[in-house]
């Protein structure tokens, strides 16, 4: 049995990275510690450090990412190892005409991430909404108030721990509230 010889050229190499557009390549070259991720949309999707979210954006904006698109939240509860939530952030670039999605994981008994209002003042009432539904504080936000439930709601609906809720109905014909 003849050993096959494998030369240098011919040897198991890297996949190879992903080409980034100018304005993605620039931004993530700026911030090494920004890990970009696979979707299967073929979306650009970019890791960021919570801590680090305001001066991402703010890149990303300098780059031409000119337009805020949304912001929300994923609960992971229990569904893997890390962070349980992530901030999800969307931004548009019309000149460029490309999209990012930006995830920052937050964890913690009171979830907090920066407010990117900041640089993107239209998050403002989306970041109210992820704060009512999700419980996610946003430091420095200007007005992180309820937007959604009344103030005297207890909780955060869209949180995977949050009970079930329901509204007792009342059939024709039957004496008892189900």
């Amino acid at each position: 049995m003849s050993e096959e010889i494998v030369t240098p050229e011919q040897g198991t190499a890297e996949a190879p990275k992903p080409v980034l557009p100018p304005p993605l390549a620039e931004v993530t070259g700026a911030f090494p510690e920004a890990t970009l991720e696979e979707s299967a949309t073929g979306q650009n999707v970019v890791r960021v450090d919570a801590g680090r979210l305001v001066e991402f954006t703010q890149a990303c904006r300098d780059a031409g990412f000119e337009m805020f698109i949304d912001v929300t939240a994923v609960d992971y509860r229990r569904q893997r190892p890390g962070p349980r939530y992530d901030v999800v952030i969307l931004l548009l670039s019309l000149q460029h005409n490309l999209r990012i999605r930006i995830l920052a994981g937050v964890d913690g008994e009171v979830p907090t991430a920066p407010s990117i209002t900041s640089v993107y003042p239209g998050a403002n009432f989306y970041e109210r909404e992820v704060y009512d539904l999700f419980g996610i504080e946003f430091t420095g936000h200007p007005d992180l108030t309820r937007i959604m439930l009344p103030d005297d709601w207890s909780g955060h609906p869209l949180r995977k721990d949050s009970p079930v809720g329901s509204v007792p109905i009342q059939f024709k014909g039957t004496n008892k509230v189900q």
